[in-house]
Order: structure tokens, then C-alpha cells, then sequence
């Protein structure tokens, strides 16, 4: 049956857009939970095929197949496949490992529809079953895509600083400059008291002054203000908006970040892909306190369930910054430990030393960190 040629050898350009895709989130972007997500959708795939070969098998009244081979093995025709040696030039360019994941989501996405309309002719049940894993593929190739994007866009953040009026020693944005000044890479605004007329004209004033300096300004909780700022991105707590809907709301360009303050939380966090997940508070915080303290430990299981962007938060001043430096590869999120300082920018300075360092540290080989 010629279907039976089709679909095997739709199946096999599937299964090998999964592992390329399996391979780029375990080795590239060294990702637990995405690589775990790839295999599951990987072993799903291989199991719908060969349910489908079993059932052919038993449906099957002709002769068996030379050495008893299954209906698609047995359809194989490698030498006679007049489609073998067509390609186009394009075929063999691939500028990174980036383009290469793409291409393998394209292909696995064509495949899949192909094995579901010819499967159709056979066993619409069987089309029906790769149908959801059809739509599986699109969400993995979505979470291979933002996670590239995230990294990119906020991975070469080190140092974040929340900028609240009251809690600064001098003006507000005398202490935003010293900040940038003293080696800050993004500045947060966060003000729950001011009319929103007031908060637009600030974060406007402060977008200007970021790229300046060329770092970002992210707003707190207001993808709105974020928009019509223009600001670099915006901070969504636990009861904002879901992600999916402020990408709807704010340029492409925007970064999204997410609070969480449990594991469970990381996870659905990371599923949504923003472009970095906030993790605290990392110690008890006079300025937002929390009854569960998230604490290193749980920066460091975050780590082994995501490769987006980390930023530890909460509570950390100067001392116990490398505490949470040691937990895990992060940025480090300050607000009083820069903000309410008699000296901002020296105190700025200071902490970026000491992400500098564990940065650094962080690229080197065990043994060569021991030594420095």
C-alpha cells in the first residue's frame, strides 16, 4: 500500500527532527524539564507507530513480508525512491545551532501532517492520535524558540535594581543614575502609589535615561505603562495577567518576567516561557515579606529545571549576596542594599564586582575556579 511508503518515511523524518530538538535542549541549552519534554513527546511518537503497525500487522491477509518484516518496513523503498537525491542548496546551510532546532521544528511539524492526512485513509483513530502530537510538536517548537530569545535578550543580565522612591536615601532618579553609574545592567520601577499619569511620565523619563547607559528598565505589573513607555519590559507577579496574554499587549521586543516563591511555580513558570523567572524572596525582606522563604536552596533546584534566565530576589544585602551567588548561576536582584546606601554608586559598584566575579567563576572548569 502506498500510504504504508508514506507514512514510514514521514515517521522517520519525525523521529529525527525530535532528537535533533531533543539534542539542542540537552546539550546547548542544557535544560532538564524542555529535554524531558522532547523525549516524552519522542517516545509517544514511536509508541503511536507501532501500535499502528501492530494493528496493520493483524488487519494484514496478505503474505508476510520478506523476513518478517512490518507493513511500513516492508514498504521501504530506498533505491527506488525517485525523491532520494532532489535537494536544494538551501538545504545544507545552517549559520548555528540556533537555525538547526529551527529547521528540525519545520520538519517535524510537515511530517506530522503528512502522517495524519494519509493516516486518515487508513485508521482515523490512528490520524486522530497524531493530530495531538502534532500540536505537542508546535508547543515544544514555541518553548525551544522562547528560551533561545530568553537567553539572548537577558542572559547577559547581571545586576537588577529596584527602584522605589521611598526607600531611597536621595531623589529617585539621582539614585537611578548613581545605580546605572555604579555598573547596574537593569533597573526595575516599582511604585503602587502614583497616579497613573505620574508613572508613565517617570518611566518614560527613566527609559531615556537607561539607554543612556545601555541597560534596561523594566516596569512592575504594568504592561500597559511598559508599552506606552516604551520600556524595555515588564515584571508580572502571581495574580498579573499570564504571559501568553501580555505578549498580546506589549511589543515583541518586551521582556516578560515572572515572580515565583515555590518549585511548583517555577515549573508552570518556565512551561510559559518568559524571558526570565524571578526567584525569592531569597532571604526575609522588610520591604515585601513573604511567610515562606524561597532561599538559596531553592534557586539552586530551580536551576536543574530550567536554563531561562534566573534572578534571585528578596532580602539579599551586600554580605549575603555571595551566598546566593554559590547557589546557582544568576542575576542578582537588589533593592535597599543599592538603593537606601549613603553612597549608591560605590555600593552598586561593590555588588557588581562580586557577580562579575562568580560569573567568571561560573565559565571557568572546577579546577581553574579553585585556583583564582
Amino acid at each position: 500500500m502506498i500510504e504504508f511508503r508514506i507514512i514510514d518515511a514521514n515517521f522517520n523524518r519525525a523521529r529525527e527532527a525530535l532528537r535533533v530538538m531533543e539534542e539542542y535542549a540537552r546539550f546547548v541549552l542544557d535544560d532538564a524539564g524542555l529535554t524531558a519534554a522532547i523525549k516524552e513527546t519522542r517516545h509517544a511518537l514511536a509508541d503511536c507507530a507501532r501500535g499502528f503497525e501492530a494493528a496493520q500487522s493483524g488487519a494484514d491477509t496478505s503474505p508476510p513480508t520478506r523476513g518478517g518484516a512490518t507493513p511500513l518496513l516492508g514498504s521501504r523503498d530506498i533505491v527506488g525512491d525517485v525523491g532520494l537525491k532532489i535537494a536544494t542548496e538551501r538545504e545544507y546551510q545552517r549559520s548555528d545551532a540556533a537555525t538547526v532546532v529551527v529547521a528540525a521544528g519545520k520538519r517535524l511539524s510537515e511530517a506530522l501532517r503528512v502522517i495524519e492526512e494519509y493516516g486518515k485513509i487508513i485508521d482515523p483513530a490512528f490520524a486522530a492520535t497524531i493530530e495531538t502530537i502534532r500540536y505537542q510538536g508546535y508547543e515544544l517548537e514555541r518553548r525551544l524558540a522562547l528560551t533561545t530569545q530568553a537567553r539572548q535578550r537577558f542572559g547577559g543580565v547581571r545586576l537588577y535594581v529596584l527602584l522605589t522612591e521611598e526607600l531611597c536615601r536621595g531623589g529617585w532618579f539621582e539614585t537611578a543614575e548613581a545605580a546605572l553609574r555604579g555598573g547596574a545592567d537593569c533597573l526595575q520601577l516599582r511604585e503602587e502609589k502614583l497616579s497613573d499619569r505620574q508613572l508613565l511620565d517617570r518611566a518614560k523619563r527613566l527609559v531615556n535615561l537607561c539607554r543612556e547607559h545601555e541597560a534596561m528598565l523594566i516596569i512592575n505589573d504594568r504592561p500597559d505603562v511598559a508599552a506606552a513607555s516604551s520600556a524595555h519590559g515588564v515584571h508580572l507577579g502571581q495574580e498579573d495577567l499570564p504571559v501568553s496574554a501580555v505578549r498580546r499587549i506589549v511589543p515583541v521586543t518586551c521582556v516578560i518576567g515572572v515572580s515565583t516563591h515555590n518549585i511548583e511555580q517555577v515549573r508552570s513558570a518556565a512551561v510559559q516561557v518568559p524571558d526570565y523567572i524571578a526567584i525569592g524572596p531569597m532571604f526575609d525582606s522588610p520591604t515585601k515579606p513573604q511567610v515562606h522563604i524561597a532561599g538559596p536552596a531553592m534557586l539552586a533546584e530551580a536551576r536543574k529545571l530550567t536554563s531561562l534566565p534566573l534572578v534571585a530576589i528578596g532580602g539579599i544585602m551586600e554580605a549575603k549576596a555571595a551566598t546566593v551567588l554559590a547557589a546557582a548561576p544568576c542575576c542578582l536582584c537588589v533593592c535597599q542594599a543599592v538603593i537606601a546606601q549613603t553612597d549608591v554608586e560605590a555600593a552598586t559598584r561593590r555588588l557588581r564586582d562580586l557577580v562579575n566575579r562568580a560569573a567568571k567563576a561560573a565559565q571557568c572548569p572546577p579546577t581553574e575556579a579553585k585556583r583564582t
